[in-house]
């Protein structure tokens, strides 16, 4: 809930910390932000634009995939590769959180931890605000000042999501960790060219390692391959939860979907990395 992450937030104007009353917090400066009647928090500074956000379709097709456990191999290696940082309370942070999903099953993990889920998108953070007890959703964008305090988080999430390196940094505490899933090239590939999906870039994880290089060190790598037996349906939503979603076209969607197999075998690739 709001106030199990109230102590580490600040406000996205001053950067000067937030008290919750009643269902506004406030900064000592008197900017406040009323809690949505959904659960969530909009900290976002005035100018903002959120037209990148995952809209409504996108957040139901990811609740209903994630929902079957489709991906229930790559939860267990995020609650795995959180296991080092030794402090069970303190913040999980997920960066790019969308439905709370992942950040739910760290927190399962480290009984007393609070956690917060910070998304552009309302319509993930109204999913988020419910997916477990000790998850306050607060929606900002990942590209400005974060509003978190210094060095607030024990744990950073950051799930086929953008990364910022320097903000990462500023909100990790010192022997903290944060832990970065990304697909890798092998990732859907049976669905890549069967659907017309997006493809991973071969060099995706060279890329993400030297953007983050200048303020992390990997420490840990755990690549995590299963296969998924997927009806059609559960196919339908691989795309619509997904980058693809903005770049296909549906009719020519629904006709490949109706060539597949059911099920269909496809192959889950993501690397898992530790930073601190």
């Amino acid at each position: 809930m709001l106030q199990d992450i109230e102590p580490y937030l600040v406000c996205p104007h001053c950067a000067r910390p937030l008290a919750l009353d009643a269902r506004t917090l406030r900064c000592p400066n008197g900017h406040g932000f009323d809690q949505a009647r959904q659960g969530y928090v909009s900290l976002l500074a005035g100018d903002a634009k959120t037209g990148t956000a995952d809209t409504a379709d996108m957040v139901a097709a990811r609740d209903a995939f994630l929902a079957a456990g489709h991906y229930a191999p790559l939860e267990r290696a995020l609650a795995a590769a959180a296991a080092p940082v030794a402090a069970a309370s303190g913040l999980v942070a997920d960066l790019g959180a969308g439905t709370g999903h992942y950040l739910a099953r760290v927190l399962d993990a480290r009984p007393g931890a609070a956690g917060a889920a910070l998304d552009l998108s309302k319509y993930a953070l109204r999913r988020a605000a419910k997916a477990h007890p000790r998850i306050g959703a607060v929606v900002c964008d990942a590209w400005r000042p974060l509003p978190l305090r210094g060095a607030a988080a024990d744990v950073l999430l950051n799930v086929f999501a953008p990364r910022n390196g320097p903000e990462m940094r500023r909100v990790l505490r010192p022997g903290g960790r944060l832990l970065v899933a990304a697909p890798t090239a092998r990732h859907l590939r049976e669905l890549v060219g069967a659907l017309g999906l997006l493809s991973v870039d071969e060099d995706k994880e060279q890329r993400i390692g030297q953007k983050l290089g200048p303020w992390f060190t990997p420490v840990d790598r755990t690549e995590v391959e299963f296969t998924l037996r997927l009806s059609r349906t559960d196919a339908a939503a691989v795309v619509g939860m997904g980058p693809s979603a903005w770049h296909t076209d549906p009719a020519a969607l629904a006709a490949a979907l109706a060539e597949l197999p059911e099920p269909v075998e496809v192959t889950g690739s993501v690397l898992v990395t530790a930073y601190e």
